[in-house]
């Protein structure tokens, strides 16, 4: 019988040391009992406080949204996120979405909320079209775009898209290609309130809240289980949020939710007594 020379190797973060597991086994336990605990002190600081509705505002995954784990982008994923939305009494679908373009979100949204309009993140698609062209055409071309999400109004806005298209569609079409497939959600925030356009037209805002939450999880892997790892991200989000920029034009929420019309950041019909209720309570 020939002798098993097969050496085996030690996985990345495979840990045989009977020490160190128990040492990782009690990690996990620590951070999840201290999530927990400040959790609880947390619930009840907040335990009377109350939405526009009635509603109980701080709820047992923090506010709404709660904070719903998935694998990778995958529309699945997205689709049992928004399904929880649904049930957690999400009744009016949302009038605008933000993202970049390669989401398993988009083919979820479309399913749970048909209605909702989506706005193509500007920072996403300016790094997708420059990688098609030469670097030395690149700053231009980044001038270009610029003058595009910037504009004033839509007119200025289609003139801009229009000429960037004209420059670069004969020697690099790819790049003008990958522009002008997207160009109505791109501009989709030509019809929202002007307030909101520095919040809307990029992901930006999002991006950088998890940022942090990433810089710090990414240094705990394998020392916490799915359940500790939730937490984890929750109090490090309710901290985040201590330092996020307020929303500009929140009082234009109201009117929007009346569907009130917006032309280039103006709105676009007179006050009714009835949408003025509404941005009142949203108020």
């Amino acid at each position: 019988m020939r002798q098993d020379t097969v050496v085996r190797f030690r996985k990345k973060d495979e840990v045989i040391d009977p020490l160190a597991q128990l040492l990782r086994r009690g990690a996990r336990e620590l951070i999840g009992q201290a999530v927990s605990e400040e959790f609880e002190v947390f619930s009840q600081r907040h335990v009377e406080q109350r939405d526009a509705r009635g509603r109980q505002a701080v709820v047992r995954n923090g506010y709404l949204p709660e904070i719903e784990d998935g694998v990778r982008e995958s529309t699945e994923s997205w689709r049992g996120v928004l399904r929880d939305l649904k049930r957690r009494g999400l009744k009016i679908p949302p009038k605008l979405a933000v993202g970049e373009g390669a989401l398993g979100f988009w083919a979820a949204l479309e399913e749970q909320f048909p209605e909702t309009r989506d706005q193509r993140c500007w920072f996403h698609k300016t790094g997708n079209v420059l990688n098609d062209l030469p670097k030395s055409a690149q700053p231009k071309a980044k001038s270009m775009l610029h003058e595009i999400w910037m504009a004033g109004n839509r007119v200025d806005a289609e003139a801009a898209f229009d000429r960037f298209v004209a420059t670069y569609k004969a020697k690099y079409p790819k790049a003008t290609e990958s522009l002008a497939k997207d160009r109505a959600s791109l501009l989709a925030f030509c019809d929202f309130p002007a307030e909101h356009w520095i919040h809307i037209r990029t992901t930006n805002p999002i991006e950088s809240t998890f940022a942090t939450i990433r810089h710090r999880t990414d240094r705990t892997k394998g020392c916490v289980s799915r359940s500790t790892l939730l937490g984890l991200v929750y109090r490090l989000g309710m901290s985040a949020q201590t330092r996020w920029r307020r929303l500009r034009g929140f009082e234009r929420l109201g009117e929007l939710i009346a569907a009130v019309k917006f032309v280039d950041g103006v709105r676009a019909q007179p006050r009714t007594r009835e949408n003025r209720s509404i941005q009142q309570a949203a108020a």
